[in-house]
């Protein structure tokens, strides 16, 4: 297991990535395209759903939707919980919402989806046999995790309370952005952008995965019907990108300096 991976199954941080769709063997083409995955059938409580495997190692997970269901299509992160029982209870004492279970999935753990107060929706993970992606960092792997929402200061009392986060400021004239830490680490990040970008789609938790080259990565995307977002640029963390898969699910790729 590597580093990253280690650091995110601490109690709080985000360990796992599951993304729901309308086709799953659309999805697995896609991301199998994409990143190198290859798929195993894993828990079926909600329908169709397979593991992502990465030489052999778990990366996500990607279900598919009952037909009648026509909900967006998105990426979710899963944030590390010891108690998935406790945490959903302490989701709603601090006024987050608590949407689906807690519930076991097989053996492989207990979890739960829930929003936060503004309605950013997140999953928690209580790890059993499968205790969360084991790799992180690498091209093809989840590598950051980052709610984008309208202002930072809104939530992140919430966040803290419910999974122990420590917020660090990022000192750059006229970015709203907090690091969260765990234990010293940095785990994750809360963009405020104001309400203008998130009048569509309400608050958000985005996925980064690591490619090893961005604009290769953006050329295969709309090569396999997927759609760019906003177009690659250089960041002091490397050169990113964000895009849509082929049935609209947005994600950020990045080329790690």
């Amino acid at each position: 297991m590597t580093t990253e991976a280690a650091t995110r199954r601490m109690p709080g941080a985000p360990c796992w990535v599951s993304l729901l769709a309308h086709s799953l063997s659309a999805t697995q083409e896609f991301y199998g395209a994409l990143f190198g995955w290859e798929f195993r059938p894993g828990p079926q409580h909600f329908g169709p759903y397979a593991r992502a495997y990465l030489d052999g190692r778990e990366v996500a997970g990607v279900g598919e939707l009952p037909p009648d269901r026509h909900l967006p299509v998105a990426w979710t992160t899963y944030l590390a919980s010891e108690d998935a029982d406790a945490t959903a209870d302490q989701i709603r004492s601090c006024g987050g919402t608590v949407a689906v279970g807690p519930l076991d999935a097989d053996d492989a753990g207990r979890m739960a989806i829930g929003s936060d107060p503004q309605g950013a929706i997140f999953g928690i993970w209580q790890g059993g046999a499968m205790m969360g992606a084991a790799v992180s960092g690498e091209p093809g792997t989840p590598v950051w995790n980052e709610l984008v929402t309208q202002e930072t200061g809104v939530v992140e009392p919430f966040y803290e309370r419910v999974f122990g986060f420590e917020a660090e400021p990022v000192d750059s004239a006229g970015l709203d952005y907090l690091t969260l830490h765990i234990k010293g680490h940095p785990v994750a990040g809360i963009h405020g952008v104001g309400n203008g970008p998130l009048r569509d789609r309400g608050p958000y938790w985005m996925t980064y995965f690591a490619v090893s080259d961005t604009d290769a990565a953006v050329r295969r995307v709309t090569g396999l019907g997927g759609r760019v977002l906003r177009p690659a640029q250089d960041s002091v963390h490397g050169r990113l990108a964000t895009v849509a898969d082929s049935e609209g699910a947005s994600f950020t790729i990045i080329q790690k300096r």
